[in-house]
């Protein structure tokens, strides 16, 4: 299993590829000891990526285990869904109330990928972001256009409207930015990759770069316009 060098175990993949043939709790019951064995493997995976992460980020998450999603599913109000998710994730949250954004793993044959970004922003904060697009759009267009946030990163994603926000005018430079209701990047990652033993090295690399986008952000959504803070 892995170790703080931070790499997933083939052993891992091989079990969530099993349950996504054998999704049910019989299944699960008998192969209680590879889930276990899985989730210590994760476990260690997040906390060497902790520990790269907090040389150049303040991450409030403790640990491995603190970042570990339930493989559960909620099924009180969704009876047809599977018992069990068929991935392994986890997220490590910045230390608030300075510091915005998360970053979010997520590890699935042939499925495995990061993100990071505001997925569901509050409204109040959707109008502050909107209202800093609005003003300082050639900021914007610099943060997402810089080459190493594109190389490790691509394009921004996220839900959009069709049309511009209300309040906004259409024919904004920057419509297309003011559009967005999320804001969202991700890198897709192959078993290979995964299986890597760089793999923490990765994808902290990848959070390094998005560093100065989820800075620009935080500044936007605790500062007023004179840079004190809310």
């Amino acid at each position: 299993m892995s170790t703080s060098h931070g790499a997933i175990d083939r052993a891992t993949l091989r079990f969530l590829a099993d349950l996504k043939k054998n999704n049910d709790r019989d299944w699960f019951t008998a192969h209680k000891d590879r889930y276990e064995a899985a989730m210590a493997d994760m476990r260690a995976f997040a906390d060497a990526l902790i520990e790269r992460m907090r040389r150049h980020d303040k991450i409030a998450t403790a640990d491995g285990k603190e970042a570990m999603y339930r493989i559960y599913n909620d099924l009180r109000f969704h009876k047809d869904k599977p018992p069990y998710k068929e991935h392994l994730a986890g997220s490590l949250a910045r230390v608030k109330p300075a510091l915005r954004g998360g970053y979010y793993f997520h590890i699935a044959p042939g499925a495995s990928f990061i993100a990071c970004g505001f997925w569901a922003p509050e409204p109040d904060d959707l109008k502050k972001i909107r209202t800093d697009i609005l003003y300082d759009h050639p900021v914007w267009r610099k943060l997402l256009g810089a080459k190493r946030l594109r190389d490790h990163w691509g394009e921004l994603e996220g839900e959009q409207l069709k049309t511009a926000p209300q309040g906004f005018h259409k024919d904004h430079p920057a419509v297309d930015l003011l559009r967005y209701k999320q804001f969202i990047f991700s890198h897709a990652f192959s078993d290979k990759e995964v299986l890597a033993p760089d793999l923490a090295d990765r994808v902290d690399a990848h959070y390094r770069a998005i560093r100065p986008w989820l800075d620009h952000l935080s500044e936007v959504l605790t500062t007023d316009g004179n840079g004190n803070p809310l």
